[in-house]
């Protein structure tokens, strides 16, 4: 897992995080929860979301053949029908995205193309059985059918076992499900955690464009995503054990201690307050 995290950081695109705005993870929360999903799931379709969405807009980019010199000279038609493009087919590759990641996690509770379409038409959609396994296709060939992506989820359950494995004696199931709890908040107040994470990084309210842009890496990486949110659920569960546990994250993934209770503290201040 390291060695995959390490190589997607190595190769993010500089949108990454364009479509894991709060608004879009919620919406694919809530239908997950509506499908009754297994909780890697909904993580699983937004990262799917997240990277079909991002080489969509690159190759649509590229075969409108619109590009800035274009649009200053007052030829924007190719780029607001890439927009309209976009636009009016987001919710069903939102929909097509859930159900690729269902297919993975659960292969005996698919959200099958009935459900879908069902949900599709409560929205006033019409789009076919046809569209919606064409949709599928294009998420698929898109992303190379390389669609089967560690979310943090696995990243964190991972860790527990090794923690466990290393005699950290912690309480394993309020602990894992402390951790999808956070998981989840870290999700849906991804930008309002990590601007506080950067703030602390750099002392500073106000960053540069180029200290966001550096900042990039951070707010993609799993590996300290989910140390953060195991080092924030031992500490609500049981503050005596956190300092053990923390050395122990530092000593497994060589991320620093320091980083892990910053981290930490982003996480808790936007749940209790200052």
């Amino acid at each position: 897992l390291a060695t995959e995290n390490e190589q997607y950081l190595s190769e993010l695109s500089g949108q990454a995080g364009c479509f894991k705005e709060t608004p879009i993870v919620e919406f694919i929360f809530l239908l997950s929860e509506k499908w009754h999903l297994d909780q890697s799931t909904k993580y699983q379709a937004v990262e799917l979301l997240e990277r079909f969405m991002i080489k969509q807009v690159e190759q649509l980019s590229v075969s409108s053949g619109d590009n800035i010199g274009s649009r200053e000279q007052g030829e924007g038609s190719s780029w607001s029908s890439l927009n309209n493009q976009l636009y009016d087919t987001f919710v069903l590759r939102l929909v097509s995205c859930i159900q690729l990641a269902s297919k993975l996690s659960l292969h005996y509770d698919v959200v099958n193309s009935d459900a879908a379409l069902k949900f599709l038409q409560s929205l006033k959609f019409s789009y076919t059985k046809q569209e919606l396994l064409e949709s599928e296709l294009t998420v698929l060939k898109t992303l190379h059918f390389q669609i089967n992506v560690p979310t943090p989820l696995a990243y964190v359950e991972l860790l527990l076992e090794v923690l466990g494995h290393n005699g950290c004696l912690l309480p394993t199931k309020p602990l894992h499900q402390m951790c999808v709890q956070l998981l989840d908040f870290s999700y849906l107040m991804r930008d309002t955690i990590y601007n506080t994470l950067l703030e602390i990084a750099i002392e500073n309210p106000t960053p540069s464009k180029l200290q966001v842009a550096k900042f990039l890496a951070v707010k993609e990486d799993f590996m300290l995503l989910a140390v953060g949110i195991i080092s924030t659920s031992v500490f609500i569960l049981n503050p005596g054990l956190w300092p053990q546990v923390v050395e122990h994250l530092n000593w497994i993934t060589g991320i620093t201690s320091q980083s892990i209770l910053e981290f930490s503290y982003a996480v808790l201040t936007h749940i209790v307050g200052s």
